[in-house]
């Protein structure tokens, strides 16, 4: 049987449009990029920023571009403004902030840096403000060294690029000192500013208190929340009783999108501390706390609803999973489809975050694991399910990790 030459270009025509249909269909659709900060990288870098992207569909990360050095030794911290333009990493051994401009296809370019002036002040924590005005720093330095445990707010332009600190009279930081306890090591250990730019919460614990493995010589408190008030231009001022008693050895802090409570990981006791953010952003405990959560939780992070808690369990190698009340802030256990509260990683979980786009996958950098762990989040219930091929190998030993929106993308951002 033959075709007229009509037929036959019409035939060829819609088998060239079921081909491009079908490869279109196979295509992943990219939802947000994954940075990834590891400390031990590859080659001569000590240093090293992986870029993945997560598929829309599956949470699926790939490589996006190729590594690049972290601009210095060591990076512990990563943050981005919220236009997701700018991102900036701590490099605790280098003792150096480095500013990267995000492009369109995740490519990072180093834009400026700013070194701690103090000698022996290593960078332990960054975040920046919801107005991207201010890079907040906690810093820590050697023991017996002055200044000690301090916060810095550096200035950012509207290019991102990193301007003086803020200054506090003549010194250009904060001292963390527990009151009564001058002379006590203080060992900051995250930072954390809240949606409305009028506050800042900073984790840390005494180590003259808590030194396991040494010698105990101080009566107070081990575990502390300093906060702050903060507002673009003006210095910042300690709220009212701050700081907070805090357990023993907080390590990750995080805020709701509403600016209504705080959650605070204790590693030492296995518990999540809540708060509820009072008149002038002081701090007062949830009634009913603390939580349960894995053994010696390291991170925490809440979804951009302020609906879900997820926290990254360094021992057990797990995420616990809690959806929050929303009249109260008491986080209750989102119980898994498997049946149990805890979600497994790779080895160490030591950083944890939401994909920024759409808030439906979850994703931890796993610092034993030289890997990221991903998971699919249900809006619905907050439970979690494996990505697909999760987890996915990375540079050696991740330390930070946080994600910005691909593109157009729009983001979910929603008052509960």
């Amino acid at each position: 049987m033959k075709f007229s030459k009509p037929s036959q270009l019409f035939g060829v025509s819609m088998i060239g449009l079921l081909a491009a249909t079908l490869v279109t269909a196979c295509q992943i659709v990219t939802i947000d990029y994954v940075f990834l900060a590891s400390s031990a990288g590859t080659g001569n870098s000590s240093g090293e920023i992986d870029v993945f992207a997560a598929d829309s569909e599956t949470g699926a990360l790939r490589q996006a571009v190729s590594p690049v050095s972290s601009g210095g030794n060591s990076p512990v911290s990563l943050a981005v403004t919220s236009n997701y333009q700018n991102l900036y990493v701590a490099n605790q051994a280098s003792n150096n902030i480095v500013h990267f401009s995000i492009a369109y296809n995740g490519d990072l370019t180093k834009q400026d840096e700013v070194t701690l002036s103090s000698e022996g002040t290593v960078p332990v924590s960054i975040a920046v403000n919801n107005a991207g005005t201010r890079l907040y720093v906690v810093s820590a330095d050697l023991p017996g060294n002055i200044p000690g445990a301090v916060l810095a707010a550096f200035s950012l332009n509207s290019s991102g690029a990193i301007g003086s600190p803020v200054k506090n009279g003549s010194l250009d930081y904060w001292p963390l000192v527990v009151p009564g306890y001058a002379g006590d090591v203080i060992v900051p250990t995250s930072v954390t500013s809240i949606a409305s730019n009028n506050a800042v919460y900073v984790t840390a614990y005494d180590q003259s208190a808590y030194n396991p493995g040494g010698v105990a010589n101080s009566t107070a408190n081990p575990g502390w929340v300093f906060g702050f008030k903060s507002s673009s231009g003006a210095p910042l001022y300690g709220t009212a009783g701050s700081p907070y008693r805090a357990g023993v050895k907080p390590t990750g802090v995080a805020a709701d999108p509403t600016n209504r409570f705080v959650y605070v990981t204790d590693y030492a006791s296995n518990e999540l501390i809540g708060y509820s953010i009072e008149s002038g952003y002081a701090l007062g405990f949830l009634l009913n706390g603390p939580f349960k959560t894995g053994n010696e939780p390291q991170a925490v992070t809440i979804d951009q609803r302020g609906k879900y808690i997820y926290v990254a369990n360094e021992l057990d190698s797990t995420v616990s999973a809690y959806s929050i009340d929303l009249s109260t802030g008491t986080p209750s256990a989102a119980i898994n489809v498997t049946g149990g509260a805890n979600n497994s990683t790779d080895a160490q979980p030591v950083s944890i975050t939401i994909d920024a786009s759409l808030g439906r996958f979850v994703f931890t950098a796993n610092h034993l694991g030289d890997s990221i762990s991903g998971f699919q989040l249900n809006p619905n219930t907050g439970t979690l399910t494996p990505t697909e091929n999760s987890p996915y190998p990375s540079s050696a030993s991740p330390t930070a990790i946080i994600t910005v929106p691909h593109g157009s993308h729009s983001t979910e951002s929603v008052t509960p």
